[in-house]
Order: C-alpha cells, then sequence, then structure tokens
C-alpha cells in the first residue's frame, strides 16, 4: 500500500502533508463503522468538541465546511468515508495524543483534519463553506 498524497492551501497555510499508511490505516478503521453510525456519532459529538477548540484553530471554517460536506447526500462516499473518519478522530477524547493533555492533545487531531480537508477540498463546495461561516458567524468564535 502506498501513502496518500494530501495536498492543498488549507486556510491559507499552504499545507502540504503526505499521509502515512499508519494515518490510513486510523481514518479507514474509524470510518469501518456503517456510515449511518458514523453520521450519528459525528452530528453528536462534532459542535461540542468545536467549540472547545475553535478559538484556537487557524482552520476553524474549513472544518465546518468539511463536516457541512460530510452531510451533503452529493457528497461521493469516497470523500464521506475521509471526512466521517477524520471527524471521528477529532470528537473521540482518546487517540494518538490523547485530547485531555493541554495544548498538545488536539496537535495530532489538527494535522490529520488539515490532511483529510486537503486531500478532499475539491468536495467542499461554496455552498459548504458559506455554511460553514453563517455558523460559525452565529457561534461567535
Amino acid at each position: 500500500m502506498h501513502a496518500a498524497m494530501a495536498t492543498g492551501d488549507v486556510a491559507g497555510s499552504g499545507f502540504e502533508h503526505r499521509l502515512t499508511p499508519e494515518e490510513m490505516a486510523e481514518i479507514r478503521r474509524r470510518a469501518k463503522v456503517e456510515e449511518g453510525d458514523a453520521e450519528v456519532r459525528v452530528k453528536r459529538g462534532f459542535w461540542p468538541a468545536l467549540k472547545r477548540v475553535a478559538r484556537h484553530m487557524p482552520f476553524a471554517n474549513d472544518l465546518v465546511a468539511a463536516y457541512f460536506c460530510a452531510l451533503d447526500p452529493k457528497t461521493p462516499r469516497r470523500v464521506k468515508v475521509v471526512l466521517y473518519g477524520a471527524l471521528a478522530y477529532f470528537i473521540l477524547p482518546m487517540d494518538a495524543v490523547p485530547d485531555i493533555i493541554p495544548l498538545l492533545g488536539y496537535g495530532d487531531d489538527m494535522a490529520l483534519l488539515a490532511a483529510a480537508i486537503a486531500g478532499v477540498a475539491t468536495s467542499i463546495t461554496d455552498d459548504h463553506r458559506r455554511r460553514a461561516h453563517e455558523t460559525l458567524s452565529d457561534m461567535d468564535v
């Protein structure tokens, strides 16, 4: 198996990251639950997790746009699997670096999310981005 290349300009960062086989395996493992189950988990846990870190996350708008992309019925299944896996990794408190560790806990989550978002960026539409901007404005983050 070869590493997938995730490239893109996430929030103007010039971010480029080659997903390792381990990162891809983790995304696949977390996305193996039935798609409906993953959607329920992500819907339930996404907003509380986002509220904890949104002020410190340089690409919160991209993350929320990715969330709306994952929920969009027009989004291809392959993209949904990548996004649900990455979003599940973000909302689960125990992962490679537990989220309870101050400052470091969300670092691995942000790296994985940035790579996943960059990898599926062409599927994130202007409507997803508009909804994300409106939602974050309403949340005052």
